[in-house]
């Protein structure tokens, strides 16, 4: 049982399908007629409308969004829950852009308070880890000039001349585009570049609300909603697979979150190439929107579960622990999530310098197989494109070393 404020919220009745969950949900006389329509949609396997997804937003409780949600995510997943071994690269931390949501970055003028690496400090990370089965770098960051096409194409050559099997994912569109335009590329012609170069795939970051009414106010001077889209939709043409996000709990009104899972929605009907998405909770600490109340823990969960529901020709969805903690990772398993990301070993600055609770983000493999089997789900060690690496399910750990952590430069504040 767990209690989230003065909601307790009840595992699954042992035996109970989720079909006769479903079921009984439906036949609750005491159901409003407009989300029993919408609770057989997802029985009958049938799209849910944008008014509907609003209209979830503004209606629906959160223990009926969790059956809904619960349902499609065991339809295509079961009990499985994936993480990855992966450790990620923050090149830099400064920034020519000024979101104003962002905890992280550090002005041009602001240098001094950051860090900037090179290509040879960012292959010393990854040599780090020659001895660790790890199976992803992760690298995003700031945008600086210097860090251009060449820069990124040398370290995905090095890095793949020096470790060919770890899979590379790597920046966003917001990098991209600036990159791009510096190099006067087109958006297919880059990414080709730069596959060519050795980049497998790109995480979902830079989307944040897509929706114009709300991006020049949070965003406005990077990478626009029909930019960030373009070049996913170049990238999954040449064969790559992507992420895909979306920053709630600030400014942005119910609508603008479906606006912006509805384009999404649409290019995944057209290319296919988006394998996960990821809702990102606004955290308000260190940043030029500290007096935005964030949103509760009630409220991740809803979001999350309308997500699942909304996104129906997404294969996965994905909390990541380390922004929302481990505890509310685990409940959103129960609410359409079956992802909760990888082992980090503390590489990442992004979370913890806008107030996430782990400050120290890192988890070894254990931690997280019992965190998952905690909640009665069933650990998949995954690669990033989703092949299973190892089955966790009845594993039985001996004694487990955990691996020495590189801890990225702290920004002083």
């Amino acid at each position: 049982m767990f209690v989230i404020s003065n909601i307790v919220l009840l595992p699954k009745p042992k035996g109970e399908s989720i079909v006769q969950s479903l079921d009984i949900l439906i036949q609750n006389p005491n159901l409003a007629p407009s989300l029993k329509d919408i609770a057989q949609k997802v029985k009958d396997g049938i799209r849910i409308t944008f008014d509907e997804g609003v209209y979830l937003y503004e209606h629906a409780e959160l223990s009926y969004l969790g059956v809904l949600a619960n349902y499609i995510r065991e339809k295509k997943h079961g009990d499985l829950t994936y993480f990855n071994r992966n450790f990620h690269i923050e090149p830099t931390n400064i920034c020519v852009y000024d979101c104003k949501f962002c905890s992280y970055s550090r002005m041009i003028k602001q240098r001094e308070e950051g860090w900037e690496m090179e290509v040879d400090g960012m292959i010393d990370i990854l040599k780090k880890y020659d001895d660790e089965p790890v199976t992803e770098v992760h690298i995003t960051g700031g945008v600086v000039p210097k860090q251009n096409l060449d820069f990124y194409a040398s370290f995905f050559r090095k890095a793949k001349a020096h470790r060919p099997d770890l899979h590379i994912k790597a920046l966003t569109p917001v990098e991209y585009y600036y990159i791009f335009k510096k190099a006067k590329l087109s958006h297919y012609d880059g990414m080709k570049y730069l596959k060519e170069a050795g980049l497998d795939s790109m995480p979902g970051g830079g989307a944040e609300i897509f929706h114009p009414e709300v991006r020049e106010k949070i965003a406005h001077d990077k990478c626009n909603a029909e930019q960030w889209l373009d070049i996913h939709e170049q990238a999954h043409t040449l064969g790559m697979r992507s992420n895909a996000t979306m920053l709630y709990g600030h400014i942005e009104q119910f609508w603008h979150r479906v606006d912006h899972m509805e384009r999404l929605r649409q290019l995944q009907d057209k290319t296919g190439g988006f394998q996960a998405f990821i809702p990102l909770k606004f955290r308000n600490q260190n940043n030029q929107m500290s007096d935005v109340a964030e949103v509760s823990v009630v409220e991740d969960l809803r979001n999350y579960a309308i997500a699942r529901i909304y996104l129906d020709n997404f294969e996965h969805i994905k909390a990541y622990w380390a922004m929302i903690s481990r505890e509310t990772a685990q409940l959103s398993l129960n609410f359409g999530v079956d992802d909760i990301d990888g082992t980090l070993d503390d590489t990442t600055k992004i979370y913890s310098m806008a107030g996430a609770e782990e400050q120290t983000p890192a988890m070894s493999t254990k931690e997280l197989v019992d965190l998952i089997r905690n909640v009665k789900r069933k650990p998949i060690e995954r690669d990033t494109l989703y092949n299973v690496v190892t089955d966790y399910t009845d594993h039985v750990f001996e004694d487990e070393v955990k691996p020495s952590y590189y801890k990225l430069p702290v920004v002083n504040s």
